[in-house]
């Protein structure tokens, strides 16, 4: 099959000269070929070995094996004497605008050296092998010869038969690629959905932006819930137009610090819903580095801890609670006795003035005024001792079953009868067949009273106080409503704590509702309370049902 006229061209062991220069020869390269083939799993590397092989194998000066599959792109490899493989010595948009030529055909290039696709190479002429993959040329083995009588027919065969096994490996390899890539994907999709499906478990609202403040993931607990937005409306949008009725200037400083410091920051913040109800949030900047190192976007997580603050507030006004407590058994009874020999003295010196024992000077006018501001004042320091002396007191009180629906009727009649403000319609509604309490009615009214009275005091130009009474089966629940001023959302926690008003100075003594809370926490019951300030304020009782 070879020429012996080449028998002396190449370098040794060439086809074109050396021992491997007859068909045995050929033979053997194609063998030789086909194994080493027979282990490659990717089109790269079998091009890395089909351009060496023949490069090596028939002494040209260089050989590139060049295929543009769909799923990997264009696939490069080049072999040249003295050099290892360069691929940016190929002319990769020349090779493309030749696959556009349909269809390619074997074509040897000796007339035009720009035309060539191997640059930079010693050689002048290029033999061009397509490669037909699935019936469509994909590709060419380009093989470089300095000479042109080193193209010989029996060298062009070998090329041939060469490409042919080429073809054979890639589409082989390709598809095993496919499958890996495609089974890559998948895995990675799983995972995709599977970290999705965690990070829309936590029980927390979290969501990250980038550099740009854009967002771009958003889980299911952010969705939800009065603040929540869906996700298909929020990824990609910048995060202060997605949360506009948040203060911008405050949030882009957040977001700056966790930037330019890398530090997490928690943040604890306060809400309050359209109903009143006041939802307390730990917020947490968490800033997320590249493998660069660089901060690249910022995480954050905002966990609910209503609970927890509720409870570490419940612990503090217990633990005051217990204070004014142990304050009221030491000394109340030593306040009250010398309140009541002020009263008493006060109360003979207006008998006397009233008699005429000071005549009919104008001073006395004087003295009758200022005992009568001594009078008021120890009566009302009484009812202030008298207050406190409820905490000293165990509130075991008479339990036995009792129909709150009649509790909430009589407390309902009373405070109509009291005429404290002007314009107020009361409504009640109570649920029919209501469960049965156990608990000291006349302490249950006393609460009840309590905060209606409350409620009127907060709707100095009228409004509506509502009674509701109902039950889910495990608890009664009582609530009293007003439409007043409402309660400012810095107070809320403070309402029931000893001697904390929002009235004005001598108006009220701050124990109602700190006796309230404590009535009902010795029912085993709970006291809530939310507000909208100038809406109005709810006050919930949760009592226990009689088992």
């Amino acid at each position: 099959m070879l020429s012996k006229e080449n028998s002396t061209k190449g370098p040794k062991g060439a086809l074109s000269g050396g021992p491997m220069h007859d068909a045995t020869s050929g033979m053997r390269f194609i063998s030789d070929l086909g194994r080493s083939l027979l282990f490659t799993v990717h089109p790269k590397k079998v091009a890395n070995v089909v351009s060496e092989s023949i490069r090596s194998g028939t002494g040209a000066s260089a050989c590139a094996v060049a295929v543009n599959l769909q799923h990997i792109g264009l696939v490069c490899s080049v072999a040249e004497t003295g050099a290892s493989r360069e691929e940016s010595s190929f002319k990769k948009e020349r090779f493309r605008r030749w696959l556009s030529l349909l269809p390619p055909q074997v074509s040897i290039n000796n007339d035009n050296p720009e035309k060539f696709f191997i640059d930079g190479g010693e050689h002048s002429l290029e033999y061009v092998a397509p490669i037909h993959i699935e019936g469509t040329v994909k590709g060419a083995v380009i093989v470089g010869f300095g000479d042109a009588e080193d193209c010989t027919k029996e060298i062009r065969q070998l090329v041939d038969a060469a490409t042919q096994m080429a073809a054979m490996s890639i589409n082989l390899t390709s598809h095993y690629e496919a499958t890996i890539n495609s089974s890559i994907t998948e895995a990675k999709e799983e995972h995709r959905k599977f970290t999705e499906a965690v990070l829309d478990t936590l029980p927390v609202s979290l969501y990250v932006i980038d550099r740009d403040y854009n967002i771009v993931m958003w889980n299911r607990h952010r969705e939800i819930g009065i603040q929540g937005m869906p996700r298909d409306e929020v990824i990609g949008r910048n995060v202060f137009e997605v949360l506009a009725k948040y203060p911008k200037g405050k949030l882009s400083r957040e977001f700056e610090r966790a930037f330019r410091t890398g530090k997490i920051e928690r943040i604890e913040q306060q809400t309050t819903d359209n109903d009143g109800v006041t939802r307390h949030w730990l917020v947490s900047k968490v800033p997320m580095r590249d493998e660069k190192g660089e901060i690249s976007h910022v995480i954050t997580v905002g966990e609910d801890i209503t609970m927890r603050v509720e409870a570490i507030h419940a612990v503090g006004r217990a633990e005051k609670l217990a204070a004014v407590g142990r304050l009221a058994a030491g000394v109340v009874h030593e306040i009250n006795n010398p309140l009541a020999t002020i009263s008493a003295c006060a109360e003979a010196l207006e008998s006397r003035v009233d008699e005429g024992v000071f005549g009919t000077s104008p001073d006395v006018e004087d003295l009758r005024e200022y005992l009568g501001l001594i009078h008021s004042e120890a009566f009302r320091c009484k009812s202030i001792t008298n207050g406190l002396l409820d905490f000293s007191r165990v509130r075991t009180g008479n339990r036995n079953e009792v129909d709150l629906g009649e509790v909430i009727r009589s407390s309902a009649n009373l405070v109509s009868h009291q005429k404290r403000g002007d314009n107020i319609e009361i409504v009640v509604e109570i649920e029919d067949s209501l469960p049965a309490v156990k608990a000291d009615e006349g302490q249950i009214q006393q609460a009840i009273i309590a905060l209606a009275t409350n409620a009127i005091d907060a709707m100095p130009d009228g409004g509506k106080l509502t009674f509701i009474a109902n039950s889910d089966g495990n608890r009664l629940l009582i609530e009293v409503r007003d439409t007043g001023v409402g309660i400012k959302t810095e107070d809320v926690s403070r309402i029931f704590e000893p001697f904390f008003t929002t009235k004005e100075v001598g108006k009220g003594t701050g124990l109602g509702l700190s006796v309230c809370y404590g009535i009902i926490t010795d029912h085993g019951g709970r006291l809530n309370v939310r507000s909208n300030p100038g809406k109005g304020t709810t006050f919930s009782i949760f009592l226990p049902l009689s088992k």
